[in-house]
């Protein structure tokens, strides 16, 4: 897809958005993920119960909702870092109920935690090229013959350093990943993402534990990854951010949806305020972004 059309299909499938219902499991007009009786439970507790949901192709949809809610449960689900007791979900409309974490990536996919995942004892670009998906040297016979993977090896090296020439990392590519501070690790794991195309990218926290400084860059990358085609969803506690950059906003308790909408329809709801914004932080909201954002 051109630029250009790049352009048009965001700028449509956020419009798209605008007349929707605001009520939990409506049909979006191009979901890209669709979720069907997922649950979750440890136990006696259940984690995520999500009877319906759809998340909208090319736009970003904010997951929030209190501690325990289920937010990075059902992260870790879609993603296929933990597995499901029930239900089904797709991509596409591939079913991906049952697929390792490493095969969701591939097909297109992709997550990063609220802790991040570095490998600190291997270089910022290393961490970066092990992202990408088919390499030839990866195979034990094919590692003995390095005539055939040497170029693959120096164009994975170049798609690398473009992308920590984005997040602003370029001048770390050979410094150990141990060494970077908590904010750079969430933009290596951010570069780290991207190295192998995704479709749907899903972010958990990303603004947690960075400084004023570095948040607001993260934001243009995530406002960035949209505009560039991907879907994106985030978990995120900061309501301020989510009525800034959000198209469209989940919001979880008790492992249920039970608000979904524009961001200032969400905000507004009596659930959400009594599950999760309280009354005062509802009314702050409200009176801060009287409009959606464009």
């Amino acid at each position: 897809m051109g630029a250009d059309a790049t352009v048009d299909a965001v700028a449509a499938a956020r419009a798209a958005l605008v007349g929707l219902a605001p009520l939990p499991g409506v049909a979006k007009p191009d979901a890209i993920v669709v979720v069907d009786g997922v649950r979750r439970a440890f136990g006696g507790l259940v984690a995520v119960d999500v009877a319906h949901l759809e998340l909208p192709r090319h736009a970003i949809t904010a997951l929030i909702g209190p501690n325990g809610a289920g937010k990075s449960t059902l992260f870790n689900v879609l993603t296929g870092f933990d597995h499901a007791d029930g239900g089904r979900w797709t991509l596409d409309g591939l079913a991906l109920n049952g697929v390792a974490a490493h095969e969701v990536a591939r097909r297109g996919m992709v997550r990063t935690f609220q802790l991040t995942k570095a490998l600190a004892k291997l270089t910022v670009l290393e961490n970066v090229m092990l992202a990408a998906p088919g390499q030839r040297g990866e195979r034990f016979f094919g590692a003995l013959l390095r005539g055939r993977w040497k170029a693959q090896e120096q164009q994975v090296r170049a798609s690398a350093m473009e992308l920590l020439a984005r997040f602003s990392l370029a001048d770390k590519a050979d410094h150990l990943a141990g060494t970077l501070s908590g904010g750079q690790r969430k933009l290596l794991e951010m570069a780290r993402a991207l190295m192998v195309e995704p479709r749907v990218v899903m972010l958990d926290e990303p603004l947690a534990g960075v400084n004023p400084a570095l948040g607001q860059s993260l934001l243009q990358h995530v406002i960035d990854l949209r505009d560039q085609g991907m879907t994106v969803v985030f978990v995120e506690h900061d309501m301020d951010v989510v009525m800034t950059i959000s198209d469209w906003v989940v919001c979880m308790a008790q492992g249920q949806v039970i608000a979904e909408g524009p961001p200032r329809a969400v905000a507004g709801n009596q659930k959400v305020i009594d599950a999760y914004l309280g009354h005062h932080q509802g009314t702050l909201v409200m009176e801060s972004f009287p409009e959606e954002p464009m």
